[in-house]
């Protein structure tokens, strides 16, 4: 076994930490911080490992990674960056790399990939394509770290993937990640939301049918199943997903083949299968409302989305790229302020990034001046029903009582008005929870949903606003 290491890293710091953590573990390592000095020490001796920075001081390490690769084919190449993109993440694990750490790193993890390196002396599968612009997903969190490490890892491999994370955190921006920039990239994307779906019909929506196969089933249908032939199939919200469908569901990934409603033929289907859920299916597998057999089959690679509230340094980054998307959508082009954007990053946004893009969109329609500042942002927030920001935390009813003595009601409609004026955010708050998923909303406020949809037209409340595109 080859514990030569090199070490090409432009920190002295850094450097130092890492050096001597490997030769800890009995590994001789030479350094250097730029990569012409890289070349040179690579010519003159053979290194069981190599590990590199991106940033150095003559270029990108990344950028050559390719050429180094082809040199020294049986060397693995461990990526280290400050860069804690996706992009990067991509580019590291697209380019050969063994394994890609994001700064800051744990230590002992760092040495173990190297030790693991070292021992099996394999070079990534991963295809040597570059991925192109416009990348799906935002932010250099460390609670979103993992998430672009796992996904740089799904794209040589047909593994099944299950998203796990609250409504709004970006579920199908990750199935659209794997798929984008994955061996099935060529290939088409198909989205099947199950909670959208009633019961009756959402194995004809999977499977296709065939004419006469139900009443209504005028012609024959291609299920999304045949759509994704080649691609991959996103199956949103599987926790909402009838127990009968689940049956059918599980034989296809199973057997690789379908059967559509009405139908005798059994047809092959070649899919890759990334599902999604802001359920915890633990209980329901326990009380029977999940098969457990189909669970498994899901989550061969679980990924978890954190909330938007676990990442905070995300926001005002993802601000301004919605900023930017609303100019291209035809809104204002607007700038954000430094308190604008400290005083969105300290908001608890429960609808997570979907909510915060809302936001971000409306404030860029209704600013009154080319920078949005802290003003425009308060005032929204009251405007959508946000009594007290997180800077000033308010006793609620103290709160409440002081609107109420800044309102002129007419006699006899103070308790329906002031009713109403609550009952109009607490609505707008649940739809936004269960992005527009009205039976989800009503089982969220403990009412019935005949209510619910009762309620929603007297107040003028259009639920399609919120469903998630």
């Amino acid at each position: 076994m080859n514990r030569k290491a090199l070490l090409v890293e432009d920190d002295n710091a850094i450097a130092t930490v890492i050096r001597s953590a490997l030769e800890d573990e009995g590994f001789a390592v030479d350094s250097c911080d730029s990569i012409a000095e890289r070349d040179r020490l690579l010519a003159g001796d053979g290194y069981g490992v190599m590990l590199t920075d991106v940033m150095l001081t003559d270029g990108d390490g990344i950028a050559t990674l390719g050429a180094v690769r082809e040199a020294y084919p049986d060397m693995p190449v461990i990526i280290l960056s400050a860069q804690n993109t996706l992009d990067t993440a991509v580019r590291a694990t697209s380019g050969g790399a063994f394994e890609y750490f994001p700064k800051p790193f744990d230590l002992d993890e760092l040495v173990r990939a190297a030790c693991q390196a070292v021992a099996n002396r394999k070079s990534s599968d991963a295809q040597s394509e570059e991925p192109g612009d416009g990348l799906p997903l935002i932010g250099r969190s460390t609670a979103m770290q993992e998430v672009y490490r796992l996904i740089s890892r799904l794209l040589g491999n047909d593994l099944s993937v299950l998203v796990l994370g609250e409504s709004g955190t970006g579920k199908e921006l990750v199935a659209e990640a794997i798929h984008q920039l994955g061996k099935r990239k060529s290939g088409p994307f198909v989205a099947l939301n199950a909670a959208a779906i009633p019961r009756e019909l959402i194995e004809s929506e999977l499977f296709g049918h065939e004419k006469g196969a139900f009443t209504g089933a005028t012609a024959r249908s291609v299920g999304k199943f045949e759509q994704a032939h080649g691609g991959t199939l996103f199956l949103d919200e599987i926790g909402d997903m009838p127990a009968e469908a689940q049956t059918r569901l599980l034989r296809a990934l199973q057997s690789g083949r379908i059967r559509r409603v009405g139908g005798s033929e059994e047809i092959a289907v070649d899919v890759r299968i990334v599902a999604a859920t802001n359920r915890d299916l633990a209980p329901m597998i326990a009380s029977g409302m999940f098969r457990e057999d189909l669970f498994y089959r899901l989550n061969v690679v679980p990924i978890r989305l954190p909330p938007l509230r676990d990442r905070q340094d995300d926001i005002e980054p993802l601000a301004r790229h919605f900023l930017a998307r609303a100019a291209d959508d035809g809104l204002p082009r607007r700038g954000l302020s430094r308190e604008a954007a400290a005083l969105l990053a300290r908001q608890p946004w429960r609808g997570n990034v979907r909510e915060l893009q809302n936001f971000v969109y409306r404030a860029a329609l209704l600013a009154r001046q080319d920078e949005i500042d802290a003003a425009t942002i308060k005032e929204l927030l009251v405007d959508d029903g946000d009594m007290g920001s997180a800077e000033q935390p308010a006793d609620f009813a103290a709160t409440v009582e002081r609107w109420l003595t800044q309102q002129q009601f007419g006699e006899g409609v103070l308790y329906h008005e002031a009713l109403a004026q609550f009952e109009r955010p607490l609505m707008r708050h649940a739809l936004r929870r269960t992005g527009g998923n009205q039976l989800k909303a009503a089982q969220l406020l403990g009412i019935n949903r005949n209510t619910l949809r009762k309620r929603l037209g007297e107040l003028d409340i259009d639920p399609e606003h919120y469903t998630q595109g």
